[in-house]
């Protein structure tokens, strides 16, 4: 996977420690990790960053895959 397949978003859980979420690209399918067993809380410049991290890997995931 590319570097540039890969998208990190700050973010807090509930006791308001600092979290990521990750987004990424599997083949053709976009991929969401959440903090494991915590809720994300994310203020708004983190929702937009999210938001485009989201649109990105969407237009990464169309994209054939590169020749070696």
């Amino acid at each position: 996977m590319a570097a540039r397949d890969e998208w990190a978003i700050s973010c807090r859980d509930l006791a308001g420690r600092r979290r990521e979420l990750t987004v990424f690209v599997s083949s053709d399918r976009v991929v969401l990790v959440a903090p494991p067993g915590e809720a994300a809380i994310l203020a708004p410049l983190d929702v937009g960053r999210l938001r485009a991290a989201l649109r990105d890997a969407v237009v990464a995931a169309g994209q054939p895959a590169a020749e070696l």
